[in-house]
């Protein structure tokens, strides 16, 4: 077999040696093939030390900031399933990369936050409270208040720590029936009892935290009574003998029952004003801004896995504005910063869902005369027009920087007045306490 190899060699190298020759003939000069017809050789893959390199030099290459967005779908995806897998990364460690960032301590010149929470104000006390911090404190502020007005602090109980709105309706109007019957009917016994096993009263009434501290502070006391024509025995609100001589007090905690609210606190804007400054436009918001329960995690993590579907498609420009709608609402809260023609900043902590109407009235609480027209223009000097729309409809959140503009015509008429204006229109004492923003 090796013989019949060499042959087939010794063959192929005869047939390629050209045209044969006498060894009487003078010797012949190869003719040159034209370079043209030169047949490339082909490319030897690269070695594994090759790979290894190129390897390293591409990964020392997507280190680097890039210039622009990719612009393939497929590198699109990909960029998307980085981040969904970085995200589920720091969801594990109880952080959203949005945490990540602000909570990383190796950031070298991280500047001061702009804000230091998101607060609140008891509207029984009030006293100021971190957001962290609220539920506790009205909680609180309603069980102290038990000594000067049980009736009214079980109430607020049954109306603020109860958060199915819709239990809490049923449960108060059934209540009300109750003492609407003895109201009409004071004769009757049976309406001055209340059995604790009813059927209706443990489905509507007794689920409710605080009924029963409303119960005793309005006069009812809990009795064992034998059953009619049985043996056994049931507990029962019994209302009190005494209580029949005010049944007007009766029917006012029926209305206040009624007619009340839960108790929720009012957030607190920080107002702030600083000096001009070029930093006017940066923000550094803390975790209140951007906290979100495990819950939101994962819903965050699951609408990102569906926009690696959504990268690959078209969409019309409607789609792309729900989206980015959609995107706006996770954000419960924003900090917004106006900026006056002599450069003095406005700033204030706002509801991401309040209107841009509330913004208008909080610059004009802060004008030294607040009847002067003006408008307030947002990045990009788009005219804040339609006062009804929300801050996250608007794209101000989580955080906005906004020009305030006078109107043109009644500046000209002060100026030509010839009257001496104040240096600046906000209120003497906002400028009194002026800050440098940092």
């Amino acid at each position: 077999m090796r013989k019949f190899f060499q042959e087939i060699k010794a063959d192929l190298k005869f047939k390629t040696a050209g045209p044969g020759q006498k060894l009487s003939e003078p010797s012949r000069v190869p003719k040159e093939k034209p370079k043209a017809e030169a047949v490339p050789k082909p490319r030897q893959a690269p070695t594994d030390e090759a790979q290894m390199a190129a390897a390293a030099a591409l990964a020392r290459m997507e280190l680097k900031p890039k210039a622009k967005l990719p612009s393939s779908q497929e590198a699109i995806k990909n960029q998307v399933r980085k981040e969904l897998m970085a995200e589920a990364a720091a969801s594990e460690k109880g952080l959203t990369a949005q945490e990540e960032d602000l909570t990383s301590p190796d950031q070298e010149g991280a500047a001061a936050l702009s804000v230091s929470g998101v607060y609140f104000i008891c509207p029984l006390t009030g006293t100021v409270v971190k957001k962290d911090k609220k539920e506790k404190h009205i909680r609180e502020a309603i069980q102290s208040y038990f000594s000067v007005d049980p009736v009214a602090a079980s109430i607020m109980e049954i109306h603020t720590f109860n958060k199915d709105r819709e239990k809490v309706r049923v449960g108060v109007e059934t209540m009300a029936k109750y003492l609407d019957n003895i109201y009409l009917h004071p004769e009757e016994e049976k309406y001055r009892k209340i059995k604790l096993q009813n059927k209706v009263f443990q489905e509507r009434i007794s689920c409710l935290e605080g009924i029963h501290r409303f119960f005793q502070a309005i006069g009812f006391e809990t009795k064992t009574l034998p059953v009619p024509g049985q043996e056994t025995t049931e507990e029962y609100y019994v209302l009190k003998e005494e209580m029949l001589t005010k049944l007007e007090d009766l029917k006012d905690y029926k209305e206040q029952l009624l007619s009340s609210e839960p108790v929720r606190a009012q957030l607190d804007r920080q107002l702030c004003v600083f000096k001009p400054s070029p930093e006017a436009a940066r923000f550094e918001l803390p975790n209140d801004f951007y906290n979100l329960t495990a819950e939101e995690i994962k819903r965050e993590q699951r609408l990102r896995t569906e926009a690696v579907e959504k990268a690959s498609m078209l969409r019309t420009r409607a789609m792309r504005e729900k989206e980015e709608q959609r995107e706006m609402r996770k954000y419960n809260y924003t900090l917004l910063r106006v900026r006056f023609p002599d450069g003095y900043i406005l700033q204030g902590t706002f509801y991401a869902r309040e209107s841009v109407s509330v913004l208008y009235n909080f610059v004009r609480e802060a004008l030294r005369d607040d009847w002067l027209p003006f408008e307030l223009l947002g990045p990009g000097g788009l005219k804040l027009a339609d006062e009804k729309l929300a801050f996250n409809e608007c794209g101000l959140v989580p955080s906005a920087l906004l020009t305030l503009a006078w109107d043109a015509a009644v500046m000209a008429d002060i100026q030509a007045s010839g009257e001496e204006q104040p240096a600046s229109s906000l209120k003497p004492e906002l400028l009194s306490r002026v800050q440098t923003l940092t």
